[in-house]
């Protein structure tokens, strides 16, 4: 095999005409600020079509080798390029390509803040690219490296984040979705605890909406995004219980890891979290006290590739499924169909707003019945569609 090594680190931001805005009302999303009033978004707003002449940005990160062999993957998050190219950047150049293991290692060791936030984000996404560049090179996708494919299709569960919580808009929606044949369905619920009994009850009555219009079978998550306290979490989980949700994602920070243990032991209401653990030495201590129904860490922030696939190796050792947060899709779509479907059951597939996030990408991830075909190009087989791209600019941090 032969030794590549990095030459190039790019990050690529391309723009064109902004995608229509998803159709219906946008409903707010409860979130730790929430608490104070006047940080308190309206709850639901009004559909509005983006503005003549808007302009939508994606940015994809390139890597270059000397040998002419390529790594590319995106989107990645605004936050990033500065860390990236000011403080990653320049260390990668020279190393050899193919070592992502290494590569990963001497990155988290790199700078003492590289273990979280937008330094493990900038990580990440280089080691996504890397993977890419491997796949490239040896003209296979990445879930072929990782050992081989589970299912020729891969199930996901429709992620809801943004739809209208009104109550004929709730039916309409869960009815629908459980009919396109998703794994099961998510809602984000909209008030905490500074909106008092009033908000409780319509975070109660959604769940109960939502479980009268699927019907007994279809499973039923719910996101705060970290907008409760504990007392509020154990009341509306001791109020919806007949629903049987299948889990309560991130109630509280992850930093207040005894209010997750405490929520679970006395409510026994199932509980997710992971997005916001960014390696597997987070995980751990949610598998070992049995906190957590699914560990949802994210490829685009917790390392990448190499992290998620460690992470999952480590969940399955206590019998708790990897179910990817769904911020991106392509590294979470090909590290899912690697895994047994017991370890990775699943995606997650955010309805609103994955399709204008791959906008600018020729054959975006889309899925079909509620479930992704096994992708077939090399690497992450991510190709940008050139009749949607109006300018590119390669930014620079000096």
């Amino acid at each position: 095999m032969r030794n590549l090594k990095i030459s190039a680190i790019e990050v690529h931001a391309v723009r064109g005409a902004r995608p229509p805005a998803p159709a219906g009302d946008t409903q707010r999303q409860v979130n730790a600020l929430n608490l104070y009033a006047e940080h308190r978004a309206p709850a639901l707003r009004p559909a509005t079509p983006s503005p003549a002449g808007a302009e939508a940005t994606s940015l994809y990160l390139r890597i270059g080798t000397d040998g002419g062999a390529e790594g590319f993957y995106g989107p990645i998050d605004p936050e990033v390029p500065w860390s990236l190219l000011r403080q990653l950047g320049g260390f990668l150049i020279g190393q050899d390509a193919l070592a992502t293991t290494i590569i990963w290692d001497k990155l988290e060791r790199l700078d003492r803040h590289a273990r979280h936030g937008h330094l493990k984000m900038a990580i990440s996404a280089i080691d996504n690219a890397l993977w890419d560049l491997k796949g490239r090179v040896l003209d296979a996708p990445v879930w072929q490296l990782l050992g081989g494919a589970s299912r020729e299709r891969i199930p996901a569960y429709a992620s809801l984040l943004g739809t209208s919580l009104e109550p004929d808009v709730v039916a309409r929606v869960a009815a629908q979705t459980a009919d396109e044949g998703f794994a099961g369905q998510k809602w984000f619920l909209a008030y905490g605890p500074g909106e008092g009994e009033a908000g409780m009850k319509r975070n109660v009555e959604l769940a109960e909406q939502v479980r009268e219009a699927v019907g007994a079978q279809t499973e039923l998550m719910y996101d705060v995004f970290q907008g409760w306290d504990l007392g509020y979490a154990r009341s509306w989980a001791q109020q919806v219980a007949p629903t049987r949700p299948a889990w309560l994602e991130e109630p509280f920070s992850p930093n207040r890891y005894p209010a997750f243990v405490e929520l679970h032991r006395s409510t026994g209401i199932p509980l997710s979290a992971g997005e916001h653990l960014y390696d597997r030495a987070e995980v751990l201590p949610y598998l070992q006290d049995g906190v957590l129904a699914a560990v949802q860490s994210d490829p685009e922030w917790c390392g990448g590739v190499t992290e998620l696939v460690r992470i999952c190796a480590l969940a399955e050792t206590f019998g708790v499924p990897v179910i990817p947060h769904g911020h991106g899709l392509h590294a979470a779509l090909h590290v899912v169909a690697s895994q047994s479907p017991v370890a990775c059951p699943k995606v997650e597939y955010l309805v609103r707003s994955m399709p204008n996030r791959h906008h600018f990408e020729a054959s975006p991830p889309t899925p079909e019945g509620g479930s992704f075909a096994l992708p077939t190009g090399p690497g992450f087989g991510i190709r940008l569609d050139e009749s949607k791209i109006d300018s590119r600019e390669l930014l620079q941090f000096g």
